[in-house]
């Protein structure tokens, strides 16, 4: 049949019902707003408009198209063309091709749009995969907007377009990023969080809903709420994914920013700056710290700072920033002492100490345990008992989550013997510590002990140190003091603990996190 049926800009290829269909594409769709996967052969999960306007056949001014169905595949490419970014698919049920009819453009113009209705033909039915996304951009995204005085109505308006096209070419599905927007203004406002949006048309309604607040831009305020509040697990940030907040400041803050940034790298999160007009030199003099962009990024390497020098023709700046966001290898903050250490702790087990303070022990190594992120990604335990012999009661690729390492502490047997602590470290650096010492996380050792060492612990603890493992030494009641410095890593004062008392560990917890937390920093820098 000629007469060709009436479509919006979102009609999408499975919302159509016959194998072979003619169809009107409107004018004016907003380009950014499209949604289309692969390049001549298109997921019918995309817009039909839109992978026409991408095949080139038609333009922004819409007009007639045949759409004809075909099988799914796997991989549908992402490919630029005609002003729309297609995106990766790594496999959909069904797909359909695009090619432009002229003649019966006219005779089509008086019908009406037809709503699609549900699918009754033979064509598959649409799979569950429901969009998995980029995979390959693995983030967990904040868009802390500007809605302060300063950027007005008008640029919050572009401010929120450009924020649109960047959430479209991340790719956002349930394997790839997830985004959420803040708004800074006088008070910040979480708009929306990771969780409640997986799919980007679903990300860009709520984008093009956000009100302007007005204000001051207190940034910083804003910036520490976010890292604080915004990515906790029931908001649905995901374990292992990195976390990014990316700030865009329209002029400058009103607050100061500094401290917000020093929170946010505490709490595993990468921040970028976009910085859109910077203030002229006349301004200078009103901004409380010029150097505010250096201080609040996750790292002042330049990679982490993007600057654009208006919000007018910001089309050009999506692809660059969108590459940065998507760099996982590159996201230096994400690595905090509580997720990337392996601590293991070497417990003297010889018959001074006695069952009810070999308790002690286990409650001490556990509350320094408590505090880490454990998991196969995270942070890793392991525990060696030792007495004239030595006993892994479990190694650091055993238990990797905190509940079973917790437990497992809780179950550790008291061996009872002497004390031979300097073989106990050797056989420590070489068991346990051999197996991950081409891994990824920094290496700390936490020697416990109530007595004289039968050996001689320095050749050992040297060894141990050399292999790259930090140790600290924790002596009780009877422990000698040139025996705990001896073993302990440089400066040897703040990596030497000693308590008369087991009771007197308990207070130590603070301190020992504290230290490994220290070096963890120290040996980032």
């Amino acid at each position: 049949s000629l007469a060709s049926t009436a479509i919006t800009c979102f009609t999408r290829g499975l919302d159509l019902r016959k194998e072979t269909e003619d169809v009107l594409c409107p004018a004016n769709c907003p380009l950014w707003q499209f949604y289309v996967f692969g390049n001549g052969v298109y997921a019918s999960l995309s817009s039909v408009c839109g992978a026409a306007i991408h095949r080139g056949v038609i333009t922004s001014a819409g007009g007639a198209v045949r759409v004809k169905t075909l099988p799914g595949q796997e991989h549908y490419p992402a490919v630029n063309a005609n002003g729309i970014q297609s995106q990766v698919l790594s496999r959909w049920a069904s797909s359909f091709s695009v090619t432009g009819i002229k003649s019966i453009a006219l005779e089509a113009v008086g019908r009406s749009v037809s709503t699609a209705r549900p699918s009754t033909g033979k064509r598959p039915k649409k799979p569950l995969d429901k969009k998995a996304g980029n995979k390959d951009c693995k983030a967990d995204i904040a868009f802390l907007i500007d809605g302060s005085y300063n950027i007005g109505q008008r640029r919050f308006n572009l401010q929120k377009n450009f924020v649109g096209k960047v959430a479209v070419m991340l790719g956002i599905g349930t394997e790839g990023p997830h985004v959420g927007v803040v708004q800074a203004s006088e008070h910040p406002k979480i708009e929306f969080y990771l969780k409640n949006f997986t799919a980007t048309k679903e990300v860009l309604f709520a984008i093009k809903e956000l009100g302007f607040r007005g204000g001051n831009s207190n940034t910083g305020k804003a910036l520490k709420h976010t890292a604080q509040k915004f990515f906790s697990l029931e908001n649905g940030a995901r374990k292992g994914i990195p976390k990014i907040i990316v700030v865009f400041i329209d002029g400058w803050p009103s607050d100061d920013i500094e401290e917000a940034g020093i929170v946010a790298r505490e709490f595993g999160v990468n921040v970028f700056i976009v910085s859109v007009a910077k203030p002229t030199t006349e301004e200078l003099g009103m901004v409380q710290d010029i150097g505010f962009v250096d201080k609040a990024v996750c790292r002042n390497n330049g990679f982490f700072s993007y600057q654009m020098p208006t919000w007018f023709g910001t089309t050009k700046y999506v692809k660059p920033l969108v590459q940065k966001l998507c760099s996982h290898e590159q996201m230096l903050c994400s690595k905090t002492c509580y997720n990337s250490v392996n601590i293991g702790f070497l417990i003297d087990g010889s018959s001074s100490i006695g069952d009810s303070n070999f308790r002690l022990v286990l409650e001490f190594i556990s509350n320094v345990a408590k505090a880490f992120e454990i998991s196969d990604i995270g942070s890793k335990i392991a525990v060696v008992q030792f007495t004239y012999d030595q006993r892994t009661e479990f190694s650091f690729t055993e238990y990797t989550t905190k509940e079973k390492v917790l437990s497992a502490m809780r179950n550790i047997p008291y061996m009872s013997g002497g004390t031979a602590t300097g073989d106990a470290i050797s056989f420590t650096t070489r068991n346990v510590f051999g197996p991950v010492k081409d891994g990824p996380n920094k290496n700390f050792l936490v020697v416990l002990t109530d007595g004289q060492s039968y050996d001689d612990v320095r050749g050992p603890a040297a060894a141990a140190q050399k292999a790259g493992i930090t140790i600290f030494s924790v002596g009780v009641a009877w422990a000698p003091l040139d025996d705990l410095k001896d073993m302990a890593s440089e400066p040897r004062e703040s990596h030497t603990f000693f308590t008369r008392e087991f009771t007197g560990l308990e207070q130590m917890v603070p301190d020992v996190i504290r230290g490994i937390c220290k070096d963890f920093l120290d040996s980032k820098q």
